[in-house]
């Protein structure tokens, strides 16, 4: 990756077909708040406001602060991951794999913030991506602080603990709102240090962020791959029963080793959108 500071904002030059791509990365169902239009992203994450452009020389993101894509966003796109070797290792150990790494080699797992993603997650159960996204969008209109283009950046646990149902209900979450409201609780008292959770297994990351309620396996699978870079989280949903049980019979998590929740990403994107454009496939998670 060529890192080129211009009067425009840092361009961004990769080369190969592993290069990062902001529309299989935004729109593949790890995130909920970008959105694209004629070739250009405008998106919220780490209370920043993100523009990244497609030009001719590469892509390019324009900085709100001077140093933030050092500070920030090289991490959160994590462009310093070499994501060939990532394919290779993956594909040595499930050939099957081959179709769905080959079209969306550009995907990156992002390293969202934990809490931001165990919300959106919390919000996405029996729900589909349109919803997701306005759901979200109105919890941070709501609870969270103004940002640039009319933005808001999305609300930190304290600023829901002490709120009540009825103080969500214009966010029309429905069941997932007293789902919420446990999470930022039980997450603002200590009782789950989602800081802490890096340090610990798997299986025990995964057991603490279950005693929130409303948090199963599948949401906290989810919390850990995209929230706490956990690559080799494997959440399943009703699309990857739908692949385990079809073309990808056989497979098992713990056969495809660390990096795991990349392989589910394919999976989980490819098996969605076969057959259709990306952006006109509804995902029911």
């Amino acid at each position: 990756m060529l890192m080129t500071e211009t009067e425009r904002g840092i361009l961004l030059r990769e080369a190969g077909e592993d290069r990062f791509d902001p529309d299989l990365t935004f729109f593949c169902g790890q995130c909920f708040r970008w959105r694209e239009e004629n070739g250009a992203y405008l998106g919220v994450a780490g209370g920043k406001v993100g523009r990244l452009l497609k030009t001719e020389d590469g892509l390019l993101l324009q900085e709100e602060t001077p140093g933030d894509f050092q500070s920030f966003w090289k991490s959160y796109f994590d462009l310093e991951e070499d994501y060939s070797l990532l394919r290779q290792d993956l594909l040595s150990r499930c050939p099957a794999l081959t179709e769905a790494a080959g079209e969306l080699r550009g995907i990156r797992i992002l390293r969202q913030e934990p809490w931001e993603a165990l919300c959106s997650f919390i919000i996405s159960q029996n729900n589909h991506i349109p919803r997701i996204r306005g759901i979200v969008e109105r919890l941070c209109e709501t609870f969270g602080e103004p940002l640039l283009e009319g933005l808001f950046s999305f609300p930190s646990p304290q600023a829901l603990a002490n709120r009540s149902v009825q103080e969500l209900s214009p966010l029309r979450a429905g069941f997932r709102a007293e789902y919420l409201l446990d999470a930022a609780r039980k997450v603002s008292e200590g009782k789950v240090d989602l800081s802490a959770l890096p340090t610990l297994s798997l299986e025990e990351a995964r057991a603490r962020l279950m005693t929130i309620r409303g948090v199963g396996p599948k949401v906290a699978e989810c919390t850990l791959l995209y929230g706490l870079h956990f690559l080799q989280a494997f959440p399943v949903d009703v699309w990857m029963k739908k692949a385990l049980a079809g073309p990808f019979s056989g497979l098992r998590p713990e056969d495809l080793g660390p990096y795991a929740g990349l392989a589910q990403q394919w999976i989980f994107h490819f098996t969605r959108t076969a057959g259709e454009k990306p952006e006109k496939k509804a995902c029911i998670c």
